[in-house]
């Protein structure tokens, strides 16, 4: 006898569950869940802003995936999405958490060694990414996304704050070599792009205040600069 709920408009749900259609974490994902749940509220906010600047692109690449738990929620705002990392764990992983009603690309790339291949994307972001990157390398990095986009594409970085570095877990301060505050993002970001907003966030909330008093900050950026057009 199949169970029943008690709320019938609720039996899809029991069911679904009985057919094992149900959702699967990822490696960090599911340390996060486990360790510091509400820690993914402030994670999914940041793709929810992501999915936000970026609807309507059609083609769009996320740098630096990790698992792609928030992956999907840009996907559900474009119809393709591209997703790289240079770890192959984390590719491989995300690939066998992946439902198929929510398709991306996956790909491993290292994007300070050079652009992808296949370039002309409409947008890309990179959430949590950049403060990973050695400061000697990060120009490298924002260049070759930037030859990864069409002319007219947009880039939004997102890093923990310089300020938040004080409250950050110790594994955090040893992967976190290169956190930016508002105006180191938008410098970086001036060097490769004609247009930079500069955007502070707490928690779940992204704002246009204090930037030392933020914990998160984000740069959205537009009109990629031609090889010999970077700002000083």
């Amino acid at each position: 006898m199949k169970t029943k709920s008690r709320e019938p408009q609720y039996q899809f749900l029991v069911e679904r569950g009985e057919q094992g259609d149900t959702a699967r974490f990822g490696l960090m994902s599911s340390q996060t869940w486990q360790d510091d749940p509400k820690r993914l509220a402030f994670l999914l906010a940041r793709y929810k802003f992501a999915a936000k600047m970026l609807a309507g692109c059609r083609r769009v690449l996320e740098v630096g995936c990790a698992d792609a738990f928030g992956t999907r929620i840009v996907r559900q705002a474009g119809p393709e999405v591209m997703a790289v990392d240079f770890d192959p764990v984390f590719i491989d992983n995300a690939k066998s958490v992946m439902d198929p009603r929510w398709p991306v690309e996956f790909a491993v790339h290292d994007m300070t060694g050079g652009p992808l291949p296949d370039a002309g994307f409409d947008a890309a972001y990179a959430l949590d990414v950049i403060e990973h990157i050695p400061s000697q390398k990060e120009d490298a990095f924002v260049k070759n996304i930037r030859a990864s986009l069409h002319p007219h594409g947009v880039l939004l970085l997102g890093c923990p704050s310089q300020a938040s570095q004080v409250h950050a877990s110790k594994p955090s301060r040893e992967g976190h070599v290169n956190c930016k505050d508002g105006e180191g993002m938008r410098i970086l970001l001036s060097r490769h792009f004609h247009n930079v907003f500069v955007f502070s966030m707490n928690d779940e909330v992204v704002h246009t205040g204090f930037f030392p008093m933020a914990q998160y900050i984000l740069g959205l950026a537009c009109g990629p600069r031609c090889d010999g057009d970077q700002a000083g």
